[in-house]
């Protein structure tokens, strides 16, 4: 008897969960373009003027998607310039064959060949939180596509702790598709307001951001398994690769905050500026994890510099 309860009651969580589905993608549907890479599927969102000089690349960090660095800063950004927004394999409207693909190596592998199938030959590449570490793989993978390298409380190096039980949970075979396609969605619903406000502290998070991020789509069951992927071997991959951050050579700038509890500056941002030899380092007191939502302007006038600057190394060079 206990059984077919618990079964019966799985299997309704399933039908609420898959027309929880339909409805967030109906709410939430694509914006711009697919393009076909190795291994995955990548939704791109191409804005601002195609003959505007260095084309801006942005990139958006775990438990979200494109939409989460296009209001206010990408939108800012295309008043001027050529801004790609693209949804990391796995999320948005984004997708990847294989559970695997959760490492900053095979995704920057990903993404440079969209960035090439786009016809940019170089860009300056935006990146926040978890693409911290993407950023810094394209950097040292695919040095000839970035121009420069913008970071907003990155994740760079190994940390003390793990990402949370639920994720660990999540990630694993069998158990973690069977909570991901039943309780995720409804159980994120009653939490998904509360997550997205503790992230933004010390700064309030804006009114209706969690609709304007379209951050419901990571309730979708392969989106939130790829997402807790990403978290779960994040470590691992930073731990290889940040012995080689100073083979970096692009120029990197990077802003972050005192305060952040999300990526703790001292642990990521510090010792990558100190380890890179072309890395200009902003650390604003009283500033949260959110920094393209908290200080757009400045993040603009710091990624404005660093084009001018390129251009007049381009323009010497010539």
């Amino acid at each position: 008897m206990i059984v077919m309860s618990v079964v019966t009651a799985l299997v309704l969580l399933a039908l609420v969960t898959q027309a929880g589905v339909v409805a967030v993608q109906r709410a939430f549907p694509p914006q711009g373009r697919m393009i076909e890479v190795e291994g995955a599927t990548l939704h791109v969102v191409d804005l601002g003027p195609r003959d505007a000089g260095v084309p801006i690349v942005m990139l958006h960090g775990a438990s979200s998607n494109l939409e989460a660095m296009r209001r206010p800063l990408g939108d800012l950004l295309a008043r001027d310039h050529r801004v790609i927004l693209i949804d990391r394999p796995g999320h948005g409207w984004s997708t990847r064959a294989r559970r695997q693909d959760s490492t900053p190596q095979i995704q920057a592998r990903m993404i440079d060949e969209a960035i090439h199938k786009l016809g940019i030959d170089r860009a300056v590449f935006v990146v926040h939180s978890w693409s911290g570490a993407l950023g810094a793989r394209i950097a040292l993978d695919h040095p000839s596509r970035v121009a420069g390298l913008v970071m907003l409380a990155p994740v760079t190096h190994p940390w003390r702790g793990g990402v949370g039980r639920y994720n660990e949970i999540i990630a694993m075979p069998v158990i973690g598709p069977l909570l991901a396609y039943t309780i995720t969605l409804p159980l994120g619903y009653a939490v998904a307001e509360a997550g997205a406000r503790s992230v933004f502290l010390p700064q309030i998070m804006p009114d209706g951001f969690v609709q304007d991020s379209a951050t419901p789509l990571l309730l979708r069951p392969r989106e939130f398994i790829a997402n807790a992927c990403d978290l779960v071997t994040l470590k691992e991959a930073v731990t290889a690769q940040a012995p080689r951050y100073g083979e970096i050579r692009t120029p990197v700038t990077i802003i972050a905050g005192e305060p952040d509890k999300t990526v703790r500056t001292d642990i990521h941002a510090r010792p990558f500026a100190a380890t890179v030899p072309n890395a200009k380092l902003i650390v604003l007191p009283d500033l949260g994890h959110m920094v393209q939502n908290a200080v757009p302007d400045l993040v603009k006038t710091e990624i404005e510099a660093m084009i001018d600057k390129i251009v007049l190394a381009q323009a010497a060079a010539d």
